[in-house]
This record gives C-alpha cells, structure tokens and sequence, in this order.
C-alpha cells in the first residue's frame, strides 16, 4: 500500500528537486559544511593513499589487496557522488538538483551495492588464503581475481538500473521538495504519487538479499579461519592473521549495521530525520573510516606506507 493513501495529487513534471538538507540556521549550516568537508578530504586522501600503496608496492601485489584497491576505488567514487552537491547546497542559498541530476546521483550512489560485494568477495579469499593455502594460488589466479571484482561491478550496477529506472518512472506530486541531502530511494519515493509498494519491496528485497548474503558469506568464512587460526602454535602468526582478518570484519561490522538502520527495515522509508544522520555514516564516515582500519591494523600496509616513506625520503 503506498504510504500517500488515497489522496488526490496535482501531479508535476518537475526540471528540478530542492534539497532540503538538514534544518538549521546558517551557524549550523557553516558547522555541517566544515564536517563534511573535513569528512570528505579525509575521505579522499585516505582512498587515494591506499591506491597508490598498492599499485607501486610489489609486497601488495596480490588478490587480497587487489580487492582493497577495488574497494578503495569504489568508497572515492561513492563519496564523491554525495558529497560535492551536498557541500554546495549547505552554504548555498540554492538548493536545486536538475531531475536528470538528480537521476544521476541516485544511479551512481546505489553503485555503492558493490562495495557490499567486494567485502563478501574479500572474506572468501582470506577462507582460501587460511584454509586452503595450498590451493590459494590456483584458486585466487588473476583471472579468478577479475571475474570476481566483475561480478561486484555489475552486480551493483543492475541494482542501480532496476531501483532507478523504477523511481523515476513514478509520476512526481505538487511538491518537489526533497527531505535529504542527496537523491536516494526513501524520501524519493515520500514525494511520488501512485502506488509504491513495489519499490519500498525491491528496496526491502535487495537489501535484505545484500545484507544476509554479505553476512553468511562472511560468518562462515571466518567461523573457518577462526577454526583454523586457534590450531596454529606460533602466537606471531596467529597475530599477523588476526591484524588483517580484524579491520575487515570491523569494515564489515559497520556497513551492515548502518545499512540495515537505513534500508532493511520495515518502515525505513518514513523516517527520514534518523535515514539523514544513518546517511551521513554511509556515504562519509564509513568511507573515511575504511583506508584508516585497513591501514592501521594491517602490518602490511603500515609497512608499505614506511618504504614508500623512505623511498621519497632518499629521493
């Protein structure tokens, strides 16, 4: 049942949305704009860091890291979708994103399905690495590696096709006020006419399908390598699994938290006061979050950043 009832719309053909954003005077406006920003550079530099690291160190040539580029590459895609507009528009006295623009953004950000994904894809090369580590290098070949990072690619590019193309096939009511910072299902489909039902299920249903095969894969591939790591005798080689084991489970922990908060629940689309602030942890302060997990709780990372140091240092 769509949540507008059966009331009568006027219905518009609208050129361009308002973005609301959040409320607030300019004083807050100013506090949100240097937090986003703050987020965002953040955001970007530790993305970029971690590709780099890992293209010019040879140590990181392998399927673990050339995941984590991918993973990189996608978190500094997803953040600069958000948060450029969102930056403009809290300083701005216009808020308006142009309907393709707005079309556009909500395409590329639900892109953002990949990054679930590689997280899955990154849990079953450490299962092969740990458990089966005589089988890793035919297993986890360069072909392999690609398909795999293929598969994340466009498996969140069909989730961007079918959710956008079925929101924007939704006529538009008489007011073209979005309640969010940035175009997204939820307060999309507050100002559609008509019946949406089928879009809050397939926005349920795919979450829902992200959200526990992204947790299943993860959950028994580490009840494995949790397995396998309490039979090794070295505490050193327990510990150098368990450093680069435990920044993915906590980039884990923290998406499909935030995710389900925003999207997997019954109900999600009416609460947009609690989906702006969950927003702002998916789409900034995860991104952020995830070159600083990887980097400070991976030996190996922190290692390449010290010989790129001494490598510029000599230069």
């Amino acid at each position: 049942m769509s949540p507008h009832g059966n009331r009568n719309f006027s219905v518009m053909t609208f050129q361009e949305f308002l973005l609301e954003g959040f409320e607030g005077g300019l004083q807050t406006q100013a506090l949100l704009f240097a937090l986003f920003l703050a987020l965002y550079v953040v955001a970007v530099l530790g993305n970029l860091t971690m590709m780099v690291v890992i293209t010019l160190d040879a140590c990181l040539h392998s399927p673990m890291y050339f995941f984590l580029k991918n993973l990189s590459f996608v978190d500094l895609c997803y953040s600069s979708v958000i948060a450029p507009k969102a930056l403009a528009t809290f300083l701005s006295s216009s808020k308006l994103i142009t309907f393709a623009g707005c079309a556009t953004q909500l395409f590329f950000s639900l892109m953002g399905t990949t990054q679930g994904v590689l997280l899955a894809v990154m849990a079953y090369d450490r299962f092969v690495a740990i458990c089966s580590s005589l089988c890793y290098p035919i297993s986890m070949r360069p072909s392999v590696c690609a398909r795999l990072v293929l598969g994340s690619y466009c498996g969140g590019c069909l989730n961007s096709i079918l959710q956008t193309s079925l929101t924007f096939s939704l006529p538009f009511c008489s007011s073209n006020h979005i309640d969010h910072f940035f175009c997204d299902v939820p307060p999309l489909l507050r100002v559609a006419c008509g019946d949406t039902a089928l879009n809050e299920l397939l926005l349920f249903g795919i979450c829902g399908v992200i959200i526990v095969g992204v947790t299943i894969v993860v959950f028994i591939s580490y009840g494995y390598i949790t397995v396998t790591i309490l039979r090794i005798r070295s505490a050193a080689g327990r510990h150098k699994i368990f450093s680069t084991c435990g920044s993915h489970m906590t980039a884990v922990t923290v998406l499909i938290g935030t995710v389900f908060v925003m999207y997997a629940q019954p109900g999600a689309v009416a609460s947009m006061e609690q989906g702006k602030v969950v927003s702002v942890f998916y789409t900034l302060v995860i991104l952020m979050l995830n070159p600083l997990i990887y980097s400070l709780r991976n030996k190996d990372v922190k290692d390449a950043l010290w010989r790129l140091g001494q490598k510029h240092t000599a230069t």
